[in-house]
């Protein structure tokens, strides 16, 4: 799994699979991505900060993937 976060246009994405995506918007700036299969390969969300409602959430998800949790203060 693999999760960035783009502060420049405020987009968190979670990558479960890296392959061919076929992508369906389930909500307004949320999108899912589908491999062929028919398995979720990734998850998107627009405008992450505004919809997590709280910047530490976000930090915390990015970051503990990579196990920088301790030293980072801030995302801006």
């Amino acid at each position: 799994m693999r999760i960035t976060y783009d502060s420049e246009v405020d987009v968190l994405y979670i990558q479960f699979l890296d392959t061919t995506v076929t992508t369906k918007i389930v909500d307004e700036g949320v999108a899912i991505d589908y491999d062929a299969e028919g398995r979720i390969a990734g998850i998107e969300i627009l405008d992450a900060l505004r919809r997590l409602k709280n910047p530490d959430i976000l930090r915390r998800v990015v970051l503990e993937e990579i196990g920088l949790v301790s030293t980072v203060k801030s995302i801006r």
